[in-house]
């Protein structure tokens, strides 16, 4: 999870080097995206947990058919998914900015990166069996080598280097998009070879497995959908405000994801271990790896988050090329800071919680907490009071304090442990 977010602060850094309406138009594009990729997303927390259910029922010579069953589901849905968003590209973006210079590099961006909406979909199905297995490392190989050829990609088409076309900023996706397909290409044949006697393409999932399957991925999907619509609004809701906040709302965000992927990465393996310890028959146990898990992730923010804390104009100058940007982003910084040092123990209790089978309550909570919650008051201080993007960010703060605190409850209480998958 933290090789994708340095990946993302890669491309901005490249991109930021070319202006404010670049970073922003990379940005709009990127969540555009984001929206398109949330609708699959939960394949790959759906396959981890029937995955990781099955290995602990010790159920072996089966436990790869959910992979089957998420490959099957993303070539349905993200082939039509992928011409929907080709032939609205335009009109999606612009939804979100008028800044005509800002759409003229979006759309293209936007346009590169939903082409591998079949590649995402097949990688977070592969995502799902490696670390629902107990392997994660074995994927995480893969990646760092798929995001190596992604840096090296993207920047050539970005600048025409290595003999390559220069697209400039939409390069940047484009570049992303290869390296996707590569990646699925190194995964699927890596786990022929691994799980062809575990049932990988060998069978499709019954029934009654197909229906645990669609009920574990869809809700999760649409919690991510309506996360990832959030985001586009938010941007929109600031994009209000001006584009110098939209360029610096994107590279905070992507800050912010640099520091949270990490609890998230950790909240995954609670996913696993939560789930395993169900299929044993243990609950005290997946009781425990949730709560400890907590602890793990919130001394693993403090340490990533004080070097921004303590040094915000020096890190901000590596995505920023303006001081009057700069300075202006310092205190919004410091509040995402705090923001994600509060918010991990929502972050690990979303992914524990799944592991349980717990879907639908983490899909509720979540959407109404952004959208009931977080959102009215984001445009409330922010374009309709002139409170600015302090103001949003503050707002924000309080509204993953509250998360935290409603998600830490309900693990508390058990009732999850009932759910059957």
């Amino acid at each position: 999870m933290l090789s994708q977010s340095l990946l993302n602060l890669i491309d901005t850094a490249m991109v930021g080097a070319l202006g404010r309406e670049a970073l922003a138009g990379v940005g709009i594009g990127g969540y555009a995206n984001f929206m398109a990729v949330a609708l699959i997303i939960g394949l790959s927390s759906g396959v981890q947990t029937m995955v990781a259910r099955r290995n602990g029922q010790g159920r072996i010579d089966i436990k790869a058919v959910p992979l089957n069953g998420g490959l099957l589901l993303a070539l349905l849905f993200t082939l039509p998914l992928t011409a929907f968003c080709l032939y609205y590209s335009y009109d999606i973006v612009s939804l979100i900015s008028e800044d005509p210079e800002v759409i003229s590099t979006a759309a293209p961006y936007f346009d590169y990166r939903v082409l591998a909406l079949l590649a995402v979909g097949f990688n977070l199905s592969f995502r799902g069996y490696w670390n629902g297995i107990n392997q994660s490392l074995a994927y995480l190989r893969v990646l760092i080598v798929v995001h190596l050829f992604n840096v090296i990609i993207s920047y050539g088409l970005i600048y025409g280097a290595f003999g390559l076309p220069e697209l400039g900023a939409p390069g940047a996706g484009l570049g992303t998009s290869l390296s996707l397909f590569l990646g699925s290409f190194i995964y699927a044949f890596m786990t022929f070879k691994h799980a062809r006697s575990r049932g990988f393409l060998k069978q499709l999932p019954d029934r009654k497995t197909f229906s645990h399957l669609m009920r574990l991925s869809i809700p999760h999907s649409l919690q991510q959908f309506m996360f990832a619509s959030g985001i586009t609004l938010l941007f929109w809701i600031i994009a209000q405000i001006g584009t110098h906040e939209l360029a610096i709302a994107h590279v905070l965000t992507h800050l912010s994801l640099f520091l949270i992927l990490p609890a998230v990465g950790l909240g995954m393996a609670a996913t696993t271990l939560v789930s395993t310890a169900l299929g044993r028959k243990e609950p005290e146990q997946a009781c425990e790896w949730g709560w400890d898990t907590v602890k793990v992730a919130a001394w693993m923010l403090v340490l990533l988050s004080t070097p921004l804390w303590l040094f915000p104009e020096q890190i901000l100058s590596l995505f920023i090329h303006e001081q009057e940007l700069i300075v202006q982003a310092i205190l919004p910084l410091r509040i995402t800071c705090l923001a994600i040092c509060v918010d991990v123990v929502a972050i690990v209790f979303t992914q524990a919680m799944l592991g349980a089978g717990a879907n639908r309550t983490v899909m509720w909570i979540t959407i109404l907490g952004q959208w009931g919650f977080y959102l009215p008051l984001a445009w409330l201080v922010g374009p309709t009071l002139g409170g600015g993007l302090t103001a949003i960010w503050l707002v924000q703060l309080l509204h993953r304090g509250l998360s935290s605190l409603l998600f830490g409850y309900l693990w508390s209480k058990r009732r999850w442990v009932t759910i059957r998958v």
